[in-house]
Protein backbone atom coordinates (compact mmCIF):
# COMPACT_ATOMS: atom_id res chain seq x y z
CA UNK A 1 0.00 0.00 0.00
CA UNK A 2 2.93 2.26 0.54
CA UNK A 3 2.93 3.22 -3.57
CA UNK A 4 -0.79 3.22 -3.49
CA UNK A 5 -1.51 5.91 -0.54
CA UNK A 6 -0.12 8.95 -1.89
CA UNK A 7 -0.98 10.88 1.53
CA UNK A 8 -2.64 10.65 4.34
CA UNK A 9 -3.19 12.85 7.53
CA UNK A 10 -6.11 13.25 10.07
CA UNK A 11 -7.92 17.38 9.80
CA UNK A 12 -9.20 18.85 12.88
CA UNK A 13 -10.04 22.35 13.66
CA UNK A 14 -7.87 23.13 9.89
CA UNK A 15 -4.79 21.65 11.49
CA UNK A 16 -3.00 18.53 9.46
CA UNK A 17 -2.38 15.51 12.33
CA UNK A 18 0.10 13.17 10.47
CA UNK A 19 -0.75 9.45 10.81
CA UNK A 20 1.95 7.14 12.08
CA UNK A 21 1.24 3.49 11.83
CA UNK A 22 -2.14 2.11 11.68
CA UNK A 23 -4.81 4.03 10.07
CA UNK A 24 -7.59 3.05 11.85
CA UNK A 25 -6.13 3.57 15.79
CA UNK A 26 -4.70 7.13 14.55
CA UNK A 27 -8.44 7.69 13.48
CA UNK A 28 -9.89 6.74 16.56
CA UNK A 29 -7.60 8.83 18.98
CA UNK A 30 -8.18 11.98 16.90
CA UNK A 31 -11.74 10.97 17.46
CA UNK A 32 -11.18 10.97 20.96
CA UNK A 33 -9.96 14.41 20.86
CA UNK A 34 -13.45 15.89 19.06
CA UNK A 35 -14.22 16.71 15.52
CA UNK A 36 -12.00 15.50 12.82
CA UNK A 37 -11.94 13.52 10.00
CA UNK A 38 -9.72 11.66 7.93
CA UNK A 39 -8.45 12.00 4.25
CA UNK A 40 -6.49 9.39 2.30
CA UNK A 41 -5.39 10.06 -1.35
CA UNK A 42 -4.88 7.08 -3.29
CA UNK A 43 -3.29 6.54 -7.05
CA UNK A 44 -5.00 3.62 -8.86
CA UNK A 45 -5.20 1.13 -6.60
CA UNK A 46 -5.96 -2.48 -7.73
CA UNK A 47 -8.82 -4.52 -5.86
CA UNK A 48 -6.69 -5.88 -3.06
CA UNK A 49 -4.97 -2.74 -2.29
CA UNK A 50 -8.60 -1.25 -2.12
CA UNK A 51 -9.77 -3.71 -0.10
CA UNK A 52 -8.14 -2.40 3.28
CA UNK A 53 -9.38 0.94 3.05
CA UNK A 54 -13.21 -0.20 1.78
CA UNK A 55 -12.91 -2.47 5.30
CA UNK A 56 -11.73 -0.09 7.37
CA UNK A 57 -14.75 2.62 6.28
CA UNK A 58 -16.91 0.33 5.06
CA UNK A 59 -17.41 1.67 1.33
CA UNK A 60 -20.21 0.12 -0.38
CA UNK A 61 -19.01 -2.45 -2.57
CA UNK A 62 -20.43 -1.26 -5.76
CA UNK A 63 -18.81 2.09 -5.01
CA UNK A 64 -15.78 0.30 -4.39
CA UNK A 65 -15.82 -1.36 -7.83
CA UNK A 66 -16.08 1.78 -9.61
CA UNK A 67 -13.60 3.12 -8.03
CA UNK A 68 -10.83 0.11 -9.02
CA UNK A 69 -12.10 -0.19 -12.18
CA UNK A 70 -12.14 3.88 -13.35
CA UNK A 71 -13.89 4.12 -16.72
CA UNK A 72 -17.05 6.18 -14.79
CA UNK A 73 -18.78 8.87 -16.14
CA UNK A 74 -19.14 11.46 -13.92
CA UNK A 75 -21.50 11.35 -11.69
CA UNK A 76 -22.84 11.36 -7.79
CA UNK A 77 -24.37 8.65 -5.94
CA UNK A 78 -25.28 8.30 -2.65
CA UNK A 79 -24.39 4.92 -0.59
CA UNK A 80 -25.73 5.03 2.85
CA UNK A 81 -24.22 7.83 5.03
CA UNK A 82 -21.17 7.88 2.07
CA UNK A 83 -21.39 10.15 -1.23
CA UNK A 84 -19.36 8.75 -3.98
CA UNK A 85 -18.65 11.21 -6.72
CA UNK A 86 -16.79 10.68 -9.94
CA UNK A 87 -14.74 13.61 -11.55
CA UNK A 88 -13.12 13.38 -15.17
CA UNK A 89 -9.44 15.09 -15.18
CA UNK A 90 -8.56 16.34 -18.40
CA UNK A 91 -4.97 17.20 -19.10
CA UNK A 92 -3.66 18.97 -22.99
CA UNK A 93 -0.56 17.37 -24.22
CA UNK A 94 1.64 20.19 -26.06
CA UNK A 95 3.06 17.64 -28.30
CA UNK A 96 0.67 16.36 -29.77
CA UNK A 97 -2.32 18.51 -28.99
CA UNK A 98 -3.94 15.46 -27.60
CA UNK A 99 -6.17 15.65 -24.63
CA UNK A 100 -5.44 12.91 -21.48
CA UNK A 101 -8.61 12.18 -19.52
CA UNK A 102 -8.34 10.74 -16.19
CA UNK A 103 -10.48 9.94 -13.01
CA UNK A 104 -10.90 11.23 -9.65
CA UNK A 105 -13.05 9.25 -7.01
CA UNK A 106 -14.05 11.04 -3.89
CA UNK A 107 -15.60 9.04 -1.04
CA UNK A 108 -17.17 11.55 1.22
CA UNK A 109 -18.37 10.34 4.46
CA UNK A 110 -19.31 12.35 7.60
CA UNK A 111 -15.35 12.46 9.11
CA UNK A 112 -13.70 10.70 6.21
CA UNK A 113 -12.42 11.70 2.59
CA UNK A 114 -10.86 9.17 0.16
CA UNK A 115 -9.92 10.45 -3.26
CA UNK A 116 -8.66 7.69 -5.88
CA UNK A 117 -6.77 9.54 -8.64
CA UNK A 118 -6.72 7.61 -12.17
CA UNK A 119 -4.50 8.99 -14.95
CA UNK A 120 -1.10 11.01 -14.62
CA UNK A 121 -3.21 14.52 -14.71
CA UNK A 122 -4.16 16.37 -12.08
CA UNK A 123 -2.39 15.53 -9.10
CA UNK A 124 -3.75 16.22 -5.58
CA UNK A 125 -0.85 17.31 -4.05
CA UNK A 126 -1.09 20.75 -4.80
CA UNK A 127 -4.86 20.98 -3.96
CA UNK A 128 -4.25 19.58 -0.06
CA UNK A 129 -1.27 21.91 0.25
CA UNK A 130 -3.89 24.95 -0.72
CA UNK A 131 -6.35 23.32 1.58
CA UNK A 132 -4.15 23.24 4.86
CA UNK A 133 -2.94 27.03 4.12
CA UNK A 134 -6.45 27.82 4.22
CA UNK A 135 -7.49 26.62 7.81
CA UNK A 136 -10.91 28.52 7.11
CA UNK A 137 -11.82 26.33 4.23
CA UNK A 138 -10.62 23.58 6.06
CA UNK A 139 -12.63 23.89 9.00
CA UNK A 140 -15.72 23.09 6.96
CA UNK A 141 -14.87 19.28 7.05
CA UNK A 142 -14.28 16.86 4.79
CA UNK A 143 -16.81 18.63 2.19
CA UNK A 144 -13.50 21.29 2.22
CA UNK A 145 -11.67 18.55 0.46
CA UNK A 146 -14.92 18.10 -2.43
CA UNK A 147 -14.97 21.25 -3.27
CA UNK A 148 -11.25 21.75 -3.37
CA UNK A 149 -11.04 18.96 -5.92
CA UNK A 150 -13.70 20.36 -7.73
CA UNK A 151 -12.16 23.40 -7.89
CA UNK A 152 -8.96 22.26 -8.99
CA UNK A 153 -10.59 19.93 -11.83
CA UNK A 154 -12.85 22.83 -13.63
CA UNK A 155 -9.90 25.26 -13.27
CA UNK A 156 -7.75 22.77 -15.18
CA UNK A 157 -10.85 22.52 -18.01
CA UNK A 158 -10.35 25.81 -18.04
CA UNK A 159 -6.77 25.49 -19.24
CA UNK A 160 -7.26 23.08 -21.41
CA UNK A 161 -10.25 25.42 -23.40
CA UNK A 162 -7.65 28.07 -23.94
CA UNK A 163 -5.56 25.54 -25.25
CA UNK A 164 -8.07 24.23 -27.59
CA UNK A 165 -9.15 27.66 -28.83
CA UNK A 166 -5.43 28.41 -30.01
CA UNK A 167 -5.51 25.27 -31.81
CA UNK A 168 -8.31 26.72 -33.91
CA UNK A 169 -6.76 30.07 -34.47
CA UNK A 170 -4.26 27.66 -35.84
CA UNK A 171 -6.12 25.76 -38.29
CA UNK A 172 -8.29 28.60 -39.12
CA UNK A 173 -4.70 30.15 -40.46
CA UNK A 174 -4.12 27.27 -42.40
CA UNK A 175 -7.41 26.99 -44.00
CA UNK A 176 -7.21 30.73 -45.55
CA UNK A 177 -3.70 30.29 -46.30
CA UNK A 178 -3.17 30.07 -50.20
CA UNK A 179 0.01 27.79 -49.99
CA UNK A 180 -1.30 25.71 -46.91
CA UNK A 181 -1.55 21.77 -46.76
CA UNK A 182 -4.80 19.96 -46.51
CA UNK A 183 -6.18 19.72 -42.78
CA UNK A 184 -9.03 17.90 -42.95
CA UNK A 185 -7.62 15.09 -40.61
CA UNK A 186 -6.34 17.88 -38.32
CA UNK A 187 -9.34 19.46 -38.29
CA UNK A 188 -11.22 16.13 -37.62
CA UNK A 189 -8.92 14.79 -34.85
CA UNK A 190 -9.24 18.57 -32.86
CA UNK A 191 -13.53 18.12 -33.48
CA UNK A 192 -12.49 14.63 -31.76
CA UNK A 193 -10.91 16.06 -28.41
CA UNK A 194 -13.32 18.51 -28.25
CA UNK A 195 -15.94 15.91 -28.16
CA UNK A 196 -13.86 13.73 -25.58
CA UNK A 197 -14.03 17.11 -23.55
CA UNK A 198 -17.66 17.65 -23.63
CA UNK A 199 -18.17 13.87 -22.24
CA UNK A 200 -15.72 14.92 -19.37
CA UNK A 201 -17.47 18.18 -18.70
CA UNK A 202 -21.10 18.43 -19.50
CA UNK A 203 -22.09 15.69 -16.70
CA UNK A 204 -20.35 17.27 -14.21
CA UNK A 205 -23.16 20.36 -14.62
CA UNK A 206 -25.71 18.78 -13.02
CA UNK A 207 -23.75 17.17 -10.51
CA UNK A 208 -22.60 20.65 -8.82
CA UNK A 209 -26.33 21.83 -9.52
CA UNK A 210 -27.58 19.35 -7.08
CA UNK A 211 -25.15 20.68 -4.50
CA UNK A 212 -25.89 24.51 -5.39
CA UNK A 213 -29.25 23.80 -5.11
CA UNK A 214 -28.66 22.75 -1.63
CA UNK A 215 -30.18 18.57 -2.09
CA UNK A 216 -26.80 17.71 -0.82
CA UNK A 217 -26.91 17.87 3.11
CA UNK A 218 -22.90 17.39 3.69
CA UNK A 219 -22.02 20.37 1.52
CA UNK A 220 -24.47 22.93 3.20
CA UNK A 221 -21.66 24.96 4.70
CA UNK A 222 -19.86 25.15 1.40
CA UNK A 223 -22.38 25.57 -0.97
CA UNK A 224 -21.17 29.49 -2.02
CA UNK A 225 -17.76 28.01 -2.78
CA UNK A 226 -19.67 25.13 -5.36
CA UNK A 227 -21.70 27.91 -6.67
CA UNK A 228 -18.60 29.40 -7.80
CA UNK A 229 -17.27 26.24 -9.23
CA UNK A 230 -20.49 25.53 -10.96
CA UNK A 231 -20.45 29.39 -12.91
CA UNK A 232 -16.75 28.75 -14.01
CA UNK A 233 -17.94 25.34 -15.12
CA UNK A 234 -20.83 26.73 -17.06
CA UNK A 235 -18.46 29.30 -18.56
CA UNK A 236 -16.24 26.36 -19.97
CA UNK A 237 -19.16 24.06 -21.03
CA UNK A 238 -20.50 27.36 -22.93
CA UNK A 239 -16.77 27.49 -24.68
CA UNK A 240 -16.48 24.08 -25.53
CA UNK A 241 -20.08 24.76 -27.67
CA UNK A 242 -18.79 27.23 -28.85
CA UNK A 243 -15.43 25.34 -29.64
CA UNK A 244 -17.62 22.58 -31.05
CA UNK A 245 -19.78 24.86 -33.33
CA UNK A 246 -16.51 26.97 -34.87
CA UNK A 247 -15.15 23.82 -35.87
CA UNK A 248 -17.90 22.94 -37.80
CA UNK A 249 -17.60 25.97 -39.68
CA UNK A 250 -13.92 25.75 -40.02
CA UNK A 251 -14.13 22.20 -41.73
CA UNK A 252 -17.61 23.86 -43.79
CA UNK A 253 -14.85 26.46 -44.93
CA UNK A 254 -12.12 24.11 -45.40
CA UNK A 255 -13.83 21.82 -47.58
CA UNK A 256 -15.20 24.99 -49.80
CA UNK A 257 -12.16 26.32 -50.69
CA UNK A 258 -10.43 22.44 -51.24
CA UNK A 259 -13.49 22.42 -53.74
CA UNK A 260 -12.86 25.74 -55.11
CA UNK A 261 -9.11 25.03 -55.54
CA UNK A 262 -9.98 21.97 -57.18
CA UNK A 263 -12.24 23.69 -59.78
CA UNK A 264 -9.67 26.30 -60.43
CA UNK A 265 -6.97 23.49 -61.32
CA UNK A 266 -9.59 22.02 -63.33
CA UNK A 267 -9.92 25.65 -65.42
CA UNK A 268 -6.48 26.12 -65.62
CA UNK A 269 -6.28 22.35 -67.22
CA UNK A 270 -9.10 22.67 -69.29
CA UNK A 271 -7.81 26.18 -70.56
CA UNK A 272 -4.20 24.77 -71.54
CA UNK A 273 -5.78 22.09 -73.53
CA UNK A 274 -8.27 24.42 -75.37
CA UNK A 275 -4.86 26.12 -76.40
CA UNK A 276 -3.12 23.26 -77.41
CA UNK A 277 -5.73 21.89 -79.26
CA UNK A 278 -5.44 24.85 -81.74
CA UNK A 279 -1.68 23.49 -83.38
CA UNK A 280 -2.84 20.13 -82.82
CA UNK A 281 -6.08 20.05 -84.66
CA UNK A 282 -3.92 22.45 -87.44
CA UNK A 283 -0.78 20.12 -87.33
CA UNK A 284 -3.34 17.01 -87.39
CA UNK A 285 -4.95 18.68 -90.83
CA UNK A 286 -1.88 18.89 -92.66
CA UNK A 287 -0.45 15.71 -91.25
CA UNK A 288 -2.79 13.84 -93.30
CA UNK A 289 -0.39 14.22 -96.67
CA UNK A 290 -2.94 14.48 -99.32
CA UNK A 291 -1.67 15.27 -103.03
CA UNK A 292 -4.26 17.65 -103.69
CA UNK A 293 -3.35 20.36 -100.76
CA UNK A 294 -1.99 23.26 -102.35
CA UNK A 295 -0.39 24.71 -99.51
CA UNK A 296 1.85 21.92 -98.81
CA UNK A 297 3.30 23.42 -101.93
CA UNK A 298 3.44 27.06 -101.35
CA UNK A 299 6.63 28.86 -100.24
CA UNK A 300 5.30 30.39 -97.56
CA UNK A 301 3.19 27.67 -96.29
CA UNK A 302 4.95 26.35 -93.55
CA UNK A 303 5.66 30.19 -91.80
CA UNK A 304 2.16 30.92 -92.71
CA UNK A 305 0.85 28.10 -90.75
CA UNK A 306 2.93 28.61 -87.51
CA UNK A 307 2.15 32.04 -87.53
CA UNK A 308 -1.29 31.16 -87.82
CA UNK A 309 -0.98 28.92 -84.53
CA UNK A 310 1.24 31.52 -82.61
CA UNK A 311 -1.49 34.17 -83.05
CA UNK A 312 -4.26 32.16 -82.20
CA UNK A 313 -2.62 30.50 -79.02
CA UNK A 314 -1.58 34.00 -78.03
CA UNK A 315 -5.12 35.59 -78.66
CA UNK A 316 -6.56 31.99 -76.11
CA UNK A 317 -4.38 32.84 -73.64
CA UNK A 318 -4.51 36.25 -73.43
CA UNK A 319 -8.46 35.89 -73.31
CA UNK A 320 -8.12 33.04 -70.83
CA UNK A 321 -5.86 34.95 -68.45
CA UNK A 322 -8.14 37.67 -68.60
CA UNK A 323 -11.38 35.53 -67.83
CA UNK A 324 -9.46 34.41 -65.08
CA UNK A 325 -8.98 30.50 -66.21
CA UNK A 326 -5.26 30.85 -66.13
Amino acid sequence: MRGVIVDKAIYAAGKRRDIEGDISDAFDLAREDGECFLWIGLFEPDEDEFELVKDELNLHPLAAEDAVSAHQRPKMERYDDTLFVVLKTLAYVDKTSDIEVGEIMVFLGRDFVVTVRHGAGNPLGPVRRRLEDNPELLGHGATAVLYAVCDEVVDRYGVVAHEVEVDIIGLERAVFDPNARDVTADIYSLKREVLEFRSAEDPLVPVLQEIVKGRVAECGSTREYFRDVLDHLLRVDGQVDAHNELLNSVLTAHLALLGKRQNEDMRKISAWAAIIAVPTAIAGIYGMNFDHMPELHWTFGYPLVIAVMAVVCVLLFRRLRKSGWL
